[in-house]
This record gives structure tokens, C-alpha cells and sequence, in this order.
């Protein structure tokens, strides 16, 4: 079997072992990429997160649901964690370098949206710090001075947790105004993050997992 025609087929194995929630095939077929000499970092973009796309299009359609989607983002993850130890640096460009912080602010126990846009910085080559959920607002503030991360991620899902935003927004931004700070969750919009002072949010009628598949959706544009 050629070399192009093997890629062909084992890329359609991860992204079908995604859509089908298969966390085992996801693991065999990531191994066999290896094993195979194929480039890591192609089979987790046009693999691995090609699969992930699908998955946001049956999700829009309601044909899947949110349990659906944690489970293709196991077996996503499953074939993640072999592939991602032999990414070459040279595929990734100066995305290498970029480190993350995030967290559920205080008081927000959702996580969802959070973990998949965790998912979505690993995939695109960043180093992320994952503070979970429920994270006292200070320690975003120290974990991204300990660490020096270029972005911290925000997430929350009610109004009376999203007003804990600001106030690390402003603990951030007086002890390292060049950290951008991205921000997501349901009660989050346009205004709500110029008004916060933050750099960016997941714009998506409460669903971070819409964003982060438009993420994925972009960088695999940018990788083609």
C-alpha cells in the first residue's frame, strides 16, 4: 500500500474512532501512525480533530448530545495523549512557545466548555495549565505569574460567578498588563468583555463547545 493511500486510511480510522466515541481504535490507530513513520501532528488535525468537526455538525443537527460529545472527546483525547509526545516543533510554527492558564472561576462548577477549549489549546501546541473547576480567583492571578502564560482562559456559566471575572481581570492586568485574557461561558458576550477589559471571548449562545470546534475548524485551516 502506498505511503499517501495508508495516510488516507488511517486518518479516516481516527476521525471515524472520534464520531464513533471508540476510545480503544482511537489508541490503535494513533499507535499504528507511529509505528507507521506518518507525521503526528497531521494525524491529530486531520484526524483526530477532523473527527471533531463531524461530531460539532451531528451536535448542531441535535443528533448528538452533550454526553455524546464527552465521550468522542475521550476517545479524541485517548489518541491525543499517544500522538502528542512526538509532534515536531517545526509543525507547529511559533505556536510552539505559547503557555494557557485556565479555570471555572469561583463559585462555577460547569467544566465542560472549559475542557473542550483545554482540548482545543493542547491540539494547537500550547502548554496548558488546567487550575479545574471552582478556582479561587486569586490563584489564576498566581498561577499565571508562577507560570508566565501568554493567555489566561475564563470560564463561566452564571451571571453571579461571571462577576468574579473582572475583578482577576484587573488582579492580572496591574501585575502584567501584556497577559491576554480570553473569556467563555453562557452569560458572556461582546460587551461584557470590553466592559471586563479582557482581550477576547468564546462567542457562542452559551456553548464554549460551539467555539471551540469553530477552533478547531480554524486551525485546520491554517494546517492544511
Amino acid at each position: 500500500m502506498g505511503k499517501e493511500t495508508l495516510r488516507n486510511e488511517l486518518l479516516k480510522d481516527l476521525s471515524d474512532a472520534v464520531v464513533d466515541m471508540d476510545e480503544d481504535k482511537a489508541k490503535e490507530t494513533s499507535q499504528r501512525v507511529l509505528d507507521e513513520g506518518l507525521n503526528a501532528y497531521d494525524a491529530i488535525i486531520n484526524g483526530l480533530a477532523a473527527g471533531m468537526v463531524i461530531v460539532g455538525e451531528l451536535y448542531d443537527k441535535h443528533e448528538y448530545f452533550v454526553p455524546e460529545l464527552l465521550m468522542c472527546a475521550d476517545a479524541l483525547y485517548a489518541g491525543l495523549d499517544i500522538l502528542k509526545p512526538h509532534i515536531k516543533p517545526e509543525d507547529l510554527g511559533q505556536n510552539a512557545k505559547g503557555q494557557v492558564v485556565i479555570g471555572t472561576v469561583q463559585g462555577d462548577v460547569h467544566d465542560i466548555g472549559k475542557n473542550i477549549i483545554k482540548m482545543m489549546f493542547e491540539v494547537a501546541g500550547f502548554t496548558v495549565h488546567d487550575l479545574g473547576r471552582d478556582v479561587p480567583l486569586e490563584k489564576f492571578v498566581e498561577e499565571q505569574m508562577r507560570t508566565d502564560s501568554d493567555i489566561v482562559a475564563l470560564s463561566a456559566m452564571m451571571t453571579t460567578t461571571m462577576m468574579g471575572m473582572k475583578k482577576v481581570i484587573e488582579m492580572i492586568k496591574e501585575k502584567n498588563p501584556n497577559v491576554a485574557i480570553m473569556l467563555g461561558g453562557a452569560p458572556v458576550t461582546k460587551d461584557v468583555t470590553e466592559l471586563f477589559g479582557a482581550d477576547g471571548y468564546a462567542e457562542s449562545a452559551g456553548n464554549a463547545v460551539q467555539e471551540a470546534i469553530k477552533m478547531i475548524s480554524r486551525l485546520r485551516e491554517i494546517h492544511k
